[in-house]
């Protein structure tokens, strides 16, 4: 160590005035006057193993955490706890696929994309196995700081051949998720939202059902274009209706899949003149708004165009509502902020 490297110091971080509650850093991410519906997945999940018994369920000991503990119960001779080895998981995961099962492997985003991506390549993608992986606390959806985040998830996968990406945006999306992916014969990445999660897009589209690789317009407008997936669809929906106190008119084009995306029908929508947003619970490297902004640049449309998501830093731990507000996620800053670009 050189004499500079010793005499340096480091300020530390000052302490907060009060301690923050662990729920409050794994708070629910409804927002208020949405009902919200208790493990959509595992119950979707255990719903569908009813009548077809090539599903299986694997965890790397996250099933209470991911909520494929419903299934596990249903089904305890079809549920397998792989330990905390994500690499194992998704090895043993391959494995059954290659024998004519239909693995569902469940950890937290950031032990998939970071610690199994190569067995995810090799064993996975490659071999273009119908291997499902539903992994928890995408994003910026937990306060747990930079070890738990998933803030780079797409990125790191979006580049990966063969592999389906799925980004809901609420209970209804991820109910109606795991029946298309059980169909789609190749693997699939999906990021979970757990717990009791919001039911959203009903309220502006009843008769909406997901499909694998198409974007649906939730709720039309004609100043502004928000092009957004996962929670951020919610925020983008709850942020509309404040500006259209303020005559402000925007539409939400909601795209769950993020690989492949909706190429068509977002050039559609964004030649209509309006100012184009992205939002994502993602960093701004990498994920929806970098696709969405090459499939402009491909098709020579050119509208005024602006990202909203995480920077390009490790984040902060605390609680969820103030790291929202802190990164510009929460609806008041989604909504200022298109405010400010219109």
């Amino acid at each position: 160590m050189t004499h500079a490297a010793r005499a340096r110091k480091y300020e530390p971080r000052q302490a907060p005035t009060e301690r923050v509650a662990t729920s409050a850093m794994i708070a629910s991410l409804a927002a208020e006057g949405y009902d919200t519906v208790s493990a959509p997945f595992g119950h979707a999940l255990a719903e569908a193993a009813r009548s077809d018994d090539r599903i299986v369920g694997l965890s790397a000991d996250l099933a209470k955490y991911t909520d494929l503990h419903v299934f596990a119960q249903a089904y305890p001779d079809r549920f397998h706890q792989m330990g905390m080895a994500e690499q194992l998981l998704m090895s043993a995961a391959a494995g059954m696929a290659h024998e004519g099962f239909v693995p569902f492997a469940t950890t937290y985003a950031v032990f998939a994309a970071r610690r199994a991506y190569d067995f995810i390549c090799m064993a996975i993608a490659e071999e273009n196995l119908p291997v499902k992986m539903v992994c928890g606390l995408p994003g910026l959806t937990t306060g747990y700081g930079p070890s738990h985040q998933a803030f780079e998830d797409l990125a790191i996968f979006r580049g990966l051949p063969n592999l389906t990406i799925i980004d809901p945006a609420d209970a209804t999306d991820v109910a109606q998720m795991v029946p298309a992916m059980i169909e789609h014969p190749g693997p699939v990445y999906a990021r979970l939202l757990r717990g009791k999660v919001a039911n959203v897009i009903p309220r502006y589209k009843p008769d909406y059902r997901f499909e694998i690789g198409r974007a649906q317009m939730i709720r039309e407008g004609h100043d502004v274009l928000v092009v957004s997936s996962g929670i951020m669809t919610m925020r983008a929906l709850d942020a509309a209706e404040t500006l259209a106190a303020d005559g402000i008119d925007v539409a939400v084009l909601h795209c769950p899949t993020i690989k492949p995306l909706d190429t068509e029908t977002i050039l559609a929508e964004a030649g209509k003149g309006r100012l184009l947003v992205t939002a994502e619970n993602h960093s701004v490297i990498g994920g929806l708004g970098e696709a969405v902004a090459a499939t402009l640049m491909r098709a020579g449309i050119t509208p005024a165009f602006r990202q909203i998501g995480l920077p390009d830093e490790f984040l902060e731990a605390g609680a969820l509502p103030s790291l929202h507000d802190m990164y510009g996620l929460s609806t008041k800053a989604v909504a200022d902020r298109i405010r400010g670009w219109f």
